[in-house]
């Protein structure tokens, strides 16, 4: 064992070691902690003395994720009781002859040296590790380990409610007896509660990689072996579903409901054939959602900033004509418009929306959902809406040139129509609708203005720090030298609030694009989209990848993130 040693005194006080010592007798507390307490300074910087007194190698969160896990010789409940964890080394030099690396945040506790050097029995390297990147560690396999636990400790199961919805609680703990029932009911309860927004179930040439999407980026949470319970995994989920199990060769799409803590998830599920099976992903909708979190859903809540929400409010005060809203799946486009019509829901208008699916309840409202095995599509559904007298319409998405022609023609009648459609920014707009063919005439006459978001992640408030981007990153947005003063370039270095990602929630980012004459003009002459944006810009339209960098240079995201979400020029 390779156990840290009574090194020589480099760079430590040790009358200040003794006074810690003193301290720690009186209060009870760890030497560590009161080392900490009377430092009162940077914990990174105690962590790097500490390191070289013991001579140890200091580790990061980085640093463990590059290597695997042991959690078969100190499970996760231990490693987050005691504040360590044990890793097996990969592409290290000195793996050969010490796979096995222990990762301490406190040197002073023999005991628990003793004590990882007990359960592996073999040769061990110890590392130094900020205590708050350990749990980083722990809580980004949190997930993980519950879910692959699930399959020996029978840790969720299932039963049916009245309401025909599957109930998923610790407390049905004998119901599941196959496995693959384990892992589904596991992996649903896991990912609500981790407030994923999609399951990923992969199927590989050895078993199942599941992953979750959180905050609009996937993580893998578990690599389970086992072709055959793979196979299980997703039969298991076409039951559910009730789709045709036996079809293998093409693509199927279904939904079941669950409840989970007392409240309803709908959970849609698309399953797809690949080289090693079936993949499937299961969209988690939460009808909670931020109305029960906060009592009711306004625009303030999205967290766009004033500019944005001025200009989105003028728009849906309009008494008719059309807003679009535009972005990409995951977007928050439908929160988006919900928030918007819980604020022009005065009592005094008849608001109905026609939705797939519908994703909140919005009191006062009359909300359809469609229905395409019935029969009732966005379109059919759209032309019954009109004969309801309504003064507001919600469409949940144009897909089709029949459905975009029966929303122009309302908002040329009277009507206000909200509705979103799936396009880059807001002048890609024009050439979905032209797609369609939809008159240029009707559609510059109906619409009021185009809406286009983004989500961002941003960075996590406990440990992002200010950093220096480098020349070519700079360039790339062309942030000029002399701006660089007015830009606080911050990350996250990853802790236990962010789950070791650097970032923590997520923040709305609009291009917002409002229609005069001139502009119509040129829609109507089907002029080229550059001098639509030509226009856009002399009017004050401010470009996605603008508000973005608004963003990183208050220091709430970071030029990574920018790159990844939104589409410079």
């Amino acid at each position: 064992m390779n156990a840290p040693g009574a090194a020589a005194n480099q760079g430590f006080d040790d009358t200040l070691l003794q006074k810690a010592r003193n301290l720690a007798r009186l209060s009870g507390r760890s030497l560590l902690g009161e080392l900490e307490a009377l430092t009162a300074g940077e914990p990174r910087q105690l962590v790097d003395v500490l390191a070289r007194r013991f001579r140890l190698q200091v580790i990061d969160t980085t640093g463990m994720l590059a290597c695997g896990a042991a959690f078969d010789l100190l499970p996760l409940v231990k490693a987050q009781q005691r504040g360590c964890l044990l890793l097996r080394a990969v592409a290290d030099d000195d793996a050969a002859e010490c796979p096995i690396i222990a990762v301490i945040a406190d040197p002073f506790d023999s005991d628990c040296m003793v004590w990882l050097s007990s359960l592996v029995g073999t040769a061990v390297h110890y590392r130094l590790a900020l205590a708050a990147d350990i749990q980083a560690y722990l809580s980004k396999h949190e997930e993980s380990v519950h879910a692959v636990q699930s399959l020996v400790h029978d840790s969720a199961g299932v039963t049916e409610n009245h309401r025909g919805a599957e109930v998923l609680s610790f407390a049905s703990l004998s119901e599941a007896s196959s496995p693959a029932v384990k892992l589904v009911n596991s992996t649903v309860y896991d990912a609500v509660r981790a407030a994923a927004s999609d399951v990923h179930l992969e199927s590989t040439p050895t078993g199942i990689t599941i992953k979750y999407r959180l905050d609009g980026v996937l993580d893998t949470v578990a690599q389970i072996s086992g072709v055959l319970l793979a196979e299980q995994v997703v039969s298991r989920l076409k039951v559910l579903a009730e789709l045709d199990i036996g079809e293998r060769r093409t693509p199927q799409d279904g939904s079941f409901r669950v409840q989970v803590a007392g409240r309803d998830i709908d959970l849609r599920v698309s399953i797809m054939p690949s080289i090693h099976g079936e993949d499937a992903v299961v969209r988690i909708l939460d009808k909670r959602g931020v109305i029960e979190a906060h009592g009711s859903l306004t625009l303030d809540l999205l967290g766009f900033d004033a500019h944005s929400l001025k200009a989105l409010r003028r728009l849906v005060e309009e008494p008719y004509g059309m807003l679009l809203v535009t972005g990409p799946t995951g977007s928050g486009k439908t929160t988006t418009l919900y928030g918007a019509i819980s604020e022009i829901n005065s009592g005094r208008d008849k608001i109905i929306t026609i939705e797939d699916p519908v994703e909140y309840q919005l009191p006062g409202v009359l909300q359809i959902p469609v229905n395409d095995k019935k029969g009732l599509t966005f379109a059919r559904g759209l032309r019954s809406i009109l004969r309801h007298d309504p003064d507001k319409i919600m469409v949940g998405e144009i897909r089709d040139r029949e459905t975009a022609e029966i929303a122009v023609q309302s908002a040329l009648t009277g009507h206000l129509v909200l509705t979103t459609v799936h396009a880059n920014n807001v002048f890609d707009v024009f050439g979905r609708f032209t797609h369609m063919g939809i008159d240029p005439y009707a559609f510059a006459s109906a619409l009021n203005g185009i809406w286009a978001q983004r989500l961002l992640r941003v960075n996590c408030a406990r440990c992002s720090e200010s950093y220096t981007p480098g020349d070519a990153a700079l360039e790339r947005y062309l942030i000029a030298a002399d701006a660089l003063a007015g830009f606080d370039f911050r990350r996250g270095g990853g802790c236990g609030d962010c789950r070791g990602t650097g970032y923590r929630g997520r923040k709305a980012i609009a291009e917002v694009l409002n229609l005069n004459d001139e502009l119509r003009e040129l829609i109507i002459e089907k002029r080229p989209i550059r001098q639509l944006k030509e226009v856009a810009y002399r009017n004050g339209t401010r470009s996605l990848t603008e508000a973005a960098l608004r963003l990183v240079a208050s220091g709430e995201t970071t030029l990574e993130e920018l790159h990844r979400v939104t589409l410079s020029g």
